[in-house]
């Protein structure tokens, strides 16, 4: 019996512009000495990318996709067919590298192959939305003499920073350039990687803070405090609220975290279809004589950051909503000077009105190594072929 073993080393996540690495063992765990040697005709591996739909809302340009026998003989002509079997379609399928041709293993021995292929900086990020799917794997096809090929799946993410096309303009940039103190000043170039994370922490700093007045017909509610409007994954939103500026009163407020899912009009199943909402962190807090306070909604790291492909566009935005009193409403008294206890009875019935108010911000990509720490795909699968 022959096993095959692919495994992704560093993780499951990666940037888009990397370079991905998959180790590949062939292992003879045969212990019958009549059929102890093994003999594979080749092996090889390619990436794909499938993009599944939800065919009730979109409706897919035939330039989109990749048919299975433009998948299977790009490159070279084998029976490798690496998306069969898969779901969906095929919008992205490298090159097929091949790791080697007429393998022969005795019992007990192993060899391992390392497959290394840059990820596309304009391929899709992965995404699970409501109408629109990406899903990547790598794939490891193999076969015996006269036998069928035999297909090794491993999963994986992929995050896209957009821009990184040409990394060459970044290390000419010294501002871009990370550098060390403590290290010699030689330059080298760096990694895609590198420069990815310096942009991403360029453009998710903290700058001027936004400020916003937030009022009805009736008058002024609050005064919103943004520390700033780009953020990474993992990141924590926090913002400031002032209701001491506020004329009208406000008995509650929530922010609910949520993405949007807009589908292309040319690929839109309906006319008028709409955008899909997806909700993520809530924050909700009850504000009624309140002069100050402040929110903070974490983004998960399992979350997909704004993009845009030619079939779908996701963005993200805060949506607040503000329950405000349409009369006014009598607080608790000053505390008197001799410190005793009193209490204080609120009203029992409140006629209010409810406000809301959708803030766009913007979400990139963090270290793929952190988000790796989250993620519940396996770095590694296995298949054994038998004799049968």
């Amino acid at each position: 019996m022959l096993e095959v073993v692919a495994t992704l080393p560093r993780g499951p996540v990666f940037l888009a512009g990397e370079t991905l690495c998959c180790d590949v063992t062939f292992t003879n765990s045969s212990t019958d000495n009549q059929s102890a040697e093994e003999v594979l005709a080749w092996s090889s591996v390619q990436i794909i990318c499938q993009c599944t739909v939800s065919e009730s809302r979109v409706q897919l340009p035939r330039t989109t996709a990749l048919s299975t026998e433009e998948a299977s003989t790009t490159g070279c002509e084998t029976s490798f067919v690496p998306n069969k079997g898969e779901r969906g379609l095929t919008v992205l399928c490298t090159k097929p590298k091949i790791l080697f041709c007429d393998l022969k293993l005795s019992s007990g021995v192993t060899r391992s192959y390392r497959y290394e292929e840059v990820i596309p900086t304009d391929a899709p990020p992965s995404f699970r939305g409501q109408a629109v799917k990406y899903s990547y794997k790598v794939i490891v096809g193999t076969q015996r003499l006269e036998k069928s090929t035999k297909m090794v799946r491993v999963p994986f993410r992929v995050l896209v920073l957009f821009g990184l096309n040409d990394i060459s303009v970044y290390n000419e940039n010294e501002e871009i350039a990370p550098s060390n103190p403590f290290l010699n000043n030689s330059r080298k170039e760096n990694s895609v990687l590198d420069i990815g994370l310096q942009v991403i922490s360029t453009v998710t700093a903290r700058k001027a803070p936004h400020s916003y007045n937030i009022a009805n017909a009736r008058g002024k509610v609050a005064r919103f405090l943004l520390f700033k409007q780009a953020y990474k994954l993992g990141e924590d939103i926090v913002g400031m609220f002032d209701f001491d500026v506020g004329t009208v009163p406000c008995v509650q407020y929530s922010v609910t975290l949520q993405s949007e899912e807009k589908i292309s009009e040319e690929c839109r199943r309906k006319p008028g279809q709409g955008t899909a909402i997806t909700s993520y962190v809530k924050h909700q807090e009850m504000c009624l004589n309140t002069l100050r306070t402040h929110m903070n909604i974490p983004i998960p790291l399992t979350a997909t950051p704004g993009f845009m492909t030619d079939i779908v566009c996701q963005r993200w935005r805060l949506h607040f909503e503000f329950v405000t009193s349409l009369d006014d409403v009598d607080g608790p008294e000053s505390v008197p000077a001799d410190g005793e206890e009193h209490q204080w009875q609120g009203a029992t019935t409140l006629n209010v009105e409810t406000m809301v108010w959708d803030l766009p911000i913007k979400v990139f990509p963090t270290n793929p190594i952190h988000a790796s720490s989250v993620t519940l795909m396996k770095t590694s699968a296995l298949i054994n072929m038998t004799n049968s």
